[in-house]
């Protein structure tokens, strides 16, 4: 559980100012979060069964060498392009 002290201390560091009339209601929060965590932590994870929940073990496809598109094509409708490239605006 944290207390008041604990709960001021923790702001101090992260040099966060907690109005008096708010500090119980944050500190019940903490500890409610803290409690859902230990919930979690308690849980085993020793095992893999939700590893795989569906039974498959490879979904992909086969990779297949085909033809592509002509460079034209591609290049058709491209706004601006320099030597068979995309030309694109920088983003700051």
């Amino acid at each position: 559980m944290v207390s008041h002290e604990e709960l001021l201390s923790l702001a101090k560091l992260a040099k966060l100012s907690i109005p008096p009339e708010k500090l119980q209601n944050l500190a019940e929060e903490m500890n409610s979060i803290i409690d859902f965590a230990d919930t979690i932590n308690s849980i085993p994870a020793d095992h893999n069964d939700f590893d795989n929940i569906n039974g498959l073990s490879n979904v992909f496809r086969e990779d297949t060498i085909q033809e592509s598109l002509p460079q034209e094509e591609i290049l058709k409708n491209a706004q601006d392009q320099d030597d068979g490239c995309f030309l694109v605006k920088k983003r700051s």
